[in-house]
């Protein structure tokens, strides 16, 4: 008989099996990812994996939730943050995009991410777009000003930008809608 494994130990497993699937997702694509790849990537066996996920799909899911939507208590926690609102406006888009875009921007299927997961999982997806547009109009005063702020960072990435650009386009377009204090102690 096996021993049983305590909470903790089956959280670990599960964190690393996210953990192994992101990366080959990231690296093989959805479509060429297997089972078998994360399972080896992961160090477990398949039959192991099928215990924990029922398919593919459903660890895609759990990687989107792991990875992005698990970010939303620290970008809402952003909005009520210290600084002014460009302070605030950039922890939160460094917290929702930077980060994560630093992780896929390098790899080979980073670009399909968000695409295979709006097709896979498009309340989840919702969810995520909800909170950013939430979080950004509680620091810029209205719904329809978020809505703007988010189609234009939409556009920063279109063309790939590595991180470091990215981080740039980010304090340009912030500056844009809430323009950093000039003096010091001057708040927005």
């Amino acid at each position: 008989m096996a021993p049983t494994m305590t909470e903790d130990e089956a959280a670990a497993r599960r964190s690393k099996v996210l953990l192994a699937a992101r990366w080959c997702f990231l690296n093989f694509g959805f479509a060429k990812t297997s089972f078998e790849d994360i399972a080896r990537r992961a160090n477990l066996s398949r039959t192991l994996l099928y215990r924990i996920f029922k398919d593919k799909e459903d660890i895609y899911r759990a990687v989107f939730v792991d990875w992005l939507v698990s970010r939303h208590p620290a970008a809402r926690q952003a909005t009520k943050g210290p600084g002014g609102a460009y302070e605030r406006l950039l922890a939160v888009c460094k917290v929702m995009v930077l980060e994560p875009w630093s992780d896929m921007v390098g790899a080979p299927m980073g670009g399909e991410f968000f695409d295979v997961c709006e097709r896979l999982d498009p309340a989840t997806d919702a969810e995520h777009r909800k909170v950013a547009l939430e979080c950004v109009a509680a620091i810029l005063g209205d719904e329809e000003s978020a809505e703007v702020f988010l189609l234009s960072l939409d556009g920063l990435l279109a063309d790939q930008p590595t991180s470091a650009a990215l981080e740039r386009r980010l304090q340009i377009l912030a500056g844009r809608f809430v323009p950093p204090a000039k003096a010091k102690g001057r708040r927005t």
